[in-house]
């Protein structure tokens, strides 16, 4: 049976993305793990694989169109079996300079792998859109330089979405009909502007780039809406550090880890002890995750993206090495694998390799902790009653204070601490 590729969700808010590139021609070959597109989110141009093996037989959207999550994009089957919605074409149904600003509705429903028909992706919701009101990148664009309340604008989109040539046709004094309520995801407050930007040849004015602006919107409504609390420990870091220096003499280059794969071991270790941080929060309910994957803040240009070292508890130190450079180089190109930046169940950030002694790290809802990570640093040290030279690092744990309470924190991070300082317990 023919094999329906989806819109990934990549990131647990990522409500569309922009298919920018089809990598496979219909007609193609293709393998499983082969990448067949690629699409542009917030942060990222990410790859998507093909997780069946035949022939690329029909693209469902074209290049340069915005897709909803959960949405088909393209039809993976044998050379020869009937594709429901007609048969594909032997060549893309239009240029990619003419791509339609949606994709294009389908006949039927292919069938999945399993040979059921699939059904049409269920419209997404407006609850966590910016302002609650749900819109095309273009259209919000639009509606800000022209100053007009997407509130008052009729969508005329897939779902209800508001698209550039609502816009476009918008007069001002007519709203559009009230919407049914829904129980809404609160928004942050505006900004303060503090006033007037100033003009003049002895300033420069830089406009936000799109992934400034989600980062700072996201992490406002995380710190304003989640109730943060902090706990910070000092780990002496020297038996760490001494292990990896022997671990490391027999590595190659790409295996070699870094204090940072340490780090994470331990943090994924201490999850098995203390689940409840390792818990998502979703308003009503607690989601407890039975696999650890700890998402790793990876600075990128212009903001930073996370990518996930998955089941990191099980995995041995020199795997998680390699996958980890994999990732976080993939993530710095601006590249990445859907696998690489998906479910994320906690967070590590660590600035050590900027010099940074001790920061606080705001937590990645749905997440219900975030571990920041400081500097190993030679320190003096006051050991029975003389003074000494140690290695020292500060971490600090971020809680939700909805899922979580300060005891519970400092006895996660006391056993974080207890792993480093004993590190050959992340070796069993």
């Amino acid at each position: 049976m023919a094999d329906t590729v989806m819109m990934p969700k990549l990131g647990f808010d990522m409500k569309e993305g922009t298919l920018v590139r089809w990598v496979k021609q219909v007609n193609d070959p293709v393998n499983v793990g082969d990448v067949i597109a690629e699409i542009e989110t917030d942060k990222a141009t990410v790859e998507v694989e093909a997780y069946a093996s035949g022939i690329l037989r029909k693209w469902l959207v074209n290049e340069n169109t915005i897709v909803e999550v959960g949405a088909p994009i393209a039809i993976i089957g044998t050379a020869d079996e009937p594709i429901e919605g007609g048969s594909a074409p032997a060549t893309p149904s239009a240029p990619a300079s003419a791509a339609p600003a949606t994709p294009a509705p389908q006949a039927a429903a292919p069938k999945a792998a399993n040979g059921h028909t699939a059904s049409a992706p269920a419209p997404v919701s407006d609850e966590g859109y910016p302002g609650g009101v749900k819109a095309s990148p273009v259209a919000r664009r639009m509606a800000e330089e022209k100053g007009i309340n997407l509130a008052q604008v009729s969508g005329t989109g897939p779902g209800g979405r508001v698209v550039k040539r609502d816009i476009e046709g918008f007069t001002p004094g007519v709203e559009a009909p009230a919407a049914p309520a829904v129980a809404a995801a609160p928004t942050p407050a505006p900004a303060p502007t503090f006033g007037t930007a100033p003009t003049g040849g002895d300033i420069e004015e830089i406009p936000l780039t799109r992934m400034r602006k989600i980062v700072g919107e996201r992490t406002q409504a995380s710190f304003q809406f989640v109730p943060h609390f902090f706990v910070t420990s000092e780990i002496d870091m020297g038996p760490a550090l001494a292990l990896r220096k022997q671990l490391n003499a027999g590595l190659t280059d790409e295996q070699k880890i870094t204090v940072n794969d340490l780090v994470v071991k331990a943090a994924a270790l201490a999850l098995r002890e203390f689940p409840n941080l390792n818990t998502h929060f979703y308003g009503d309910k607690l989601v407890r995750h039975k696999r650890i994957n700890v998402g790793i803040a990876v600075a990128v240009e212009n903001g930073l993206i996370n990518v996930v070292c998955k089941d990191a508890d099980r995995r041995t130190l020199t795997d998680m090495s390699v996958k980890n450079k994999e990732m976080i180089a993939g993530a710095r190109e601006g590249k990445v694998k859907p696998d690489d930046v998906e479910g994320a169940t906690f967070t590590v950030s660590n600035l050590g390799a900027y010099d940074v002694e001790h920061f606080l790290a705001i937590i990645n809802p749905p997440e219900a902790a975030i571990l920041a990570v400081g500097s190993a640093q030679e320190v003096p040290i006051v050991e029975n009653g003389e003074i000494k030279i140690g290695v020292r690092m500060k971490a600090t744990v971020s809680v939700d204070h909805r899922v979580s309470d300060g005891a519970e924190g400092a006895q996660y991070l006391q056993r974080v601490k207890e792993l480093l300082e004993n590190p050959m317990r992340l070796l069993i």
